[in-house]
């Protein structure tokens, strides 16, 4: 069964997200930060009249924020009711895949492993597929943590 997925660049990773996640890819122009949020926060925007919640999930994977001058796309998402941009470093194209998602076999990167649903072969090559509540969820469970 085919499903259309967009492809993007994470924290210099080639992932692949299934498209009924995504509303929309949009160009950044002004966060407004919240002070007291962890890294993966970077603050507030907003889209056609509403105020969307940023995500750093370069943060999550890395432990470092996303400098300024590097926030650029944002995939808008709706989860569980609330508006959010999760920052991508890049999207490269939109398409389907035949085989669909594949098992993840061998080792991922750890910081990756709480993210990755499974394998997406591109034109390019393959792809970590992801779900964009993973990144909702992991930062919600590292504020706990905190």
């Amino acid at each position: 069964m085919s499903q259309l997925y967009l492809f993007a660049t994470l924290a210099g990773t080639r992932i692949a997200v299934e498209t009924q996640e995504v509303e929309a890819v949009v160009r950044l122009t002004e966060i407004s930060p919240v002070p007291g949020m962890g890294a993966h926060i970077a603050g507030l925007s907003a889209l056609r009249s509403r105020v969307l919640t940023i995500i750093d999930a370069a943060a999550l994977i890395r432990g470092a924020s996303t400098p300024s001058e590097a926030r650029g796309l944002a995939i808008i998402a709706n989860i569980s009711g609330h508006s959010y941009g999760i920052m991508v470093d890049g999207v490269t194209d939109i398409c389907t895949v035949p085989d669909g998602a594949l098992p993840v076999r061998g080792r991922i990167d750890p910081a990756w492993a709480p993210f990755a649903r499974g394998i997406v072969e591109s034109d390019e090559g393959p792809c970590l597929l992801v779900a964009l509540a993973g990144f909702i969820d992991a930062g919600a469970t590292q504020a706990i943590a905190a």
